[in-house]
């Protein structure tokens, strides 16, 4: 079943056609009788709620009930720290080309770049890989609108939801990209970033499930904030990742709370449960500055 909703019209209208109205929609699809149609209602209304400004993107799947929505998912975005997962892919790749194991050097900072968004690391790994075999491993991962730039700020790499969900859907399932080790290396690192970072996605996730994120956060001069959360969401039973990627914030908190709000929601609706508004996330108050994925940020 799909379910399409202009941005635009109310929650409670009937879903209309993509080639009736102009204007990012949610749509989405599902093998679960009446899934489709209320992820539609609660992503809407989110995205739709007073407020709620600059520019949002989402994308989600559910292998268990064959679920996908999208939102304005080929927007492109400002990566900021969003970017360091394409990064570990692209490393893990090399290690399979070369067929060798990570070296210690490489461990610790792939390690430092996840858990901790640390940014020396990620210029180190950034500059040691290049950017031909960066795009290489786009190219095989088919994700070849994510764009890379040119001047080495990897920052400003230009990022969609939609390839930001293919990732996570590499990681997640056999594929001929990642082989089985890797894609187990990557989630593990996901999975233990430090408590001040696993805001976003995660909010309302339930409590049995093994959570995989990564964040970015970056203040443009101007331009407002770029706010980012990716994530994957296994174990028992569960099999699914969400990307909410957002621009043009006037805070940070701005844009994490339309994050937060749209998780809670999909992570409800897919799993049949309440909505979860009372869980904490982090032991410490969200920065104040941004991410450092820009370096001056006042640069470009």
């Amino acid at each position: 079943m799909t379910s399409t909703l202009v941005a635009a019209t109310p929650a409670s209208a009937a879903p209309v056609s993509t080639n009736d109205q102009a204007g990012p929609q949610v749509v989405c699809t599902s093998a679960k009788p009446g899934l489709a149609d209320r992820l539609t209602q609660d992503i809407t209304t989110v995205v739709t709620s007073p407020g709620v400004t600059g520019s949002t993107s989402i994308a989600l799947y559910d292998r268990t009930t064959k679920t996908s929505c999208t939102y304005d998912a080929d927007r492109q975005h400002d990566s900021a720290s969003a970017v360091k997962v394409i990064v570990l892919g692209t490393l893990l790749r090399q290690t399979q080309d070369e067929h060798r194991a990570l070296t210690d050097a490489e461990r610790t900072l792939a390690t430092k770049m996840i858990t901790e968004s640390d940014n020396d690391s990620t210029t180190t790994l950034w500059k040691q890989l290049g950017l031909d075999r960066i795009r290489e491993f786009l190219r095989l991962a088919d994700m070849q609108r994510t764009v890379p730039d040119p001047d080495g700020h990897w920052g400003l790499t230009q990022i969609n939801a939609t390839d930001q969900l293919t990732l996570m859907k590499l990681f997640t399932a056999s594929n001929s990209v990642l082989v089985d080790d890797s894609r187990t290396y990557a989630l593990d690192l996901m999975n233990q970033v430090i408590p001040s970072q696993r805001w976003g996605v995660p909010a309302g996730a339930p409590s049995g499930a093994t959570v995989h994120v990564k964040n970015g956060w970056l203040q443009r001069t101007g331009g407002g904030w770029r706010v980012h959360s990716v994530g994957a969401f296994t174990g028992q039973g569960h099999d699914y990742g969400i990307a909410v990627l957002t621009s043009d914030h006037a805070s940070m908190q701005a844009g994490v709370d339309v994050i937060e709000n749209v998780a809670r929601k999909v992570h409800a609706d897919l799993n049949g449960t309440q909505v979860i508004t009372s869980q904490k996330l982090r032991s410490q108050a969200l920065p104040t500055t941004s991410d450092g994925s820009l370096v001056p940020e006042n640069a470009r």
